[in-house]
């Protein structure tokens, strides 16, 4: 769940805040907080690093409403999207009723349209018959909500309470706006018309993309799973655990364009061998038969990317298919999709120093030459790019580029606590909903980490969604 399920998705917690902290003990392999945690800043430098993920955040949201007409806005361009006005003010809302009302203790300023963006409220197909605000009022009310929060967080001495403490609640919001940031994003990639949005593509596949291996071992062992030192980690991250997982292999990269090509050629879509019961139903029921956006035309396949259409090309990480298509293919393939579990050891696991990283690369933040993120590009990389991002084992493209479908529901991880309120996490749990991780070209670093965990319905194809596969290793 992209935006609904994320920090804000309905209420602020009680004028008394919350029950209890998040668990703040580490355990042993757990990785310490990098120089550049917000744990670790002073005071000055927390509240410039804040205001700077703010800004960036409301940078964004103008540059994803400020590029269509109001009449753009105002509709609603698929039932699984909420119109992008509406977004415009649940962001300003949900700011106003964390950060202004909870923390600082203000009266509410517009308390009638509170209904109007509780995500839990009213359903996405059902918002644009709601009395939303008009864009220019919208944006004016977001606009308010922000200055005001400056202010407060100019004042704030950003420890005391949990909410407070390193700037949580700070966090969280700036988290919010990119989340829902992605979600415009999707929204736009469902859009009909001319194209508004443009990026420059991603750099070519580096020289020693075609050489790398078809997979990875990763050896039997145990590693140190989710945080309690990521200050602005979510509840569902925590806490930190010990899982002890068997050998594994995994793909070096995620399954490309081009692999996903030859299993439609091979007729996996029309055979029932590969699929789930669940799986082949829906793909009869929906007559699925490629990924979302592609059609064939003259013998060679297209895509719609953003109002524009092109070749689909066979070097970029598939994109645009459901948990249903990824796990066909894995069986197809002789594989699986690999569990939660998996992808993080590969993703943070190092041997060599037998602790959990924040990221493969190390501990440091994401930047341009580790992964593809923040909508600097408005597509996946070629498979095998940033080996500045690989992993210890070798694995690339695990942040950014496409968010990766796993073999797992969404549980809560042992000795787990909702905060700062339930309905972020703890109403999700369950088999209903599949696990996808890493982030995808779409999500902010601000609100991309190793112990991420993003979830959504196995039939959700419009999310920036792919995979790759793994493989059990036989046992002598």
């Amino acid at each position: 769940m992209i935006d609904d399920a994320r920090p804000t998705g309905s209420r602020a917690p009680g004028a008394t805040g919350p029950a209890a902290a998040p668990p703040a003990t580490a355990v042993p392999g757990s990785a310490p907080a990098a120089p550049t945690s917000p744990a670790d800043l002073p005071p000055a430098a927390l509240r410039e690093a804040i205001a700077t993920e703010l800004l960036a955040a409301r940078t964004r949201t103008a540059a994803l409403t400020d590029c269509v007409e109001d009449h753009d806005l105002t509709a609603q361009h698929s039932p699984l999207m909420s119109p992008l006005v509406w977004d415009l003010a649940h962001i300003g809302n949900q700011e106003e009723l964390w950060l202004l009302r909870n923390i600082g203790g203000r009266e509410p300023m517009r308390p009638e349209i509170d209904p109007l963006y509780d995500a839990f409220e009213h359903p996405r197909a059902e918002r644009p018959s709601l009395p939303l605000l008009p864009p220019a009022e919208a944006r004016a009310y977001a606009h308010d909500v922000r200055g005001r929060v400056l202010d407060l967080l100019e004042a704030s001495p950003l420890e005391g309470t949990p909410l407070l403490d390193a700037g949580f609640a700070f966090g969280m919001i700036a988290q919010h706006e990119q989340q829902h940031d992605e979600t415009m994003l999707i929204t736009h990639q469902l859009r009909r018309g001319e194209p508004a949005l443009a990026a420059p593509p991603p750099p070519p596949a580096p020289a020693d993309a075609a050489a790398l291996p078809a997979d990875v071992l990763v050896p039997a062992g145990p590693f140190t799973m989710g945080t309690d030192t990521e200050p602005w980690a979510l509840d569902n991250e925590r806490p930190a655990h010990r899982v002890d997982l068997p050998a594994f292999r995994l793909d070096t990269t995620p399954v490309t364009n081009g692999a996903y090509l030859r299993f439609i050629a091979d007729g996996g879509y029309d055979d029932p061998r590969w699929w789930t019961a669940a799986g082949w139903e829906h793909r009869q029921r929906a007559e699925l038969s490629a990924p979302l956006f592609w059609h064939r035309e003259g013998g060679q396949w297209l895509r719609r990317r953003f109002a524009s259409v092109e070749p689909v090309p066979e070097n970029e990480p598939v994109l645009h298919v459901s948990w249903y298509e990824a796990d066909a293919y894995a069986r197809w393939a002789g594989r699986r999709l690999p569990t939660e579990a998996e992808w993080e050891k590969a993703a943070r696991y190092d041997p060599a120093t037998d602790r959990s990283r924040r990221y493969p690369w190390g501990d440091g933040p994401p930047g341009p030459e580790h992964a593809n993120l923040g909508q600097r590009h408005l597509r996946p990389a070629p498979a095998g790019s940033y080996p500045a991002g690989r992993s210890p084992y070798g694995v690339r493209q695990l942040m950014g580029d496409v968010w990766e479908w796993t073999a797992s529901d969404l549980d809560p991880y042992p000795g787990f606590r909702a905060w700062p309120y339930k309905e972020y996490s703890e109403v999700f749990f369950g088999p209903e909903y599949k696990v996808l991780r890493g982030g995808c070209f779409a999500v902010a670093p601000v609100a991309c980490r190793g112990t991420f965990r993003n979830w959504d319905y196995p039939i959700r194809r419009q999310i920036f969604a792919g995979f790759r596969t793994a493989a059990d290793v036989a046992v002598d």
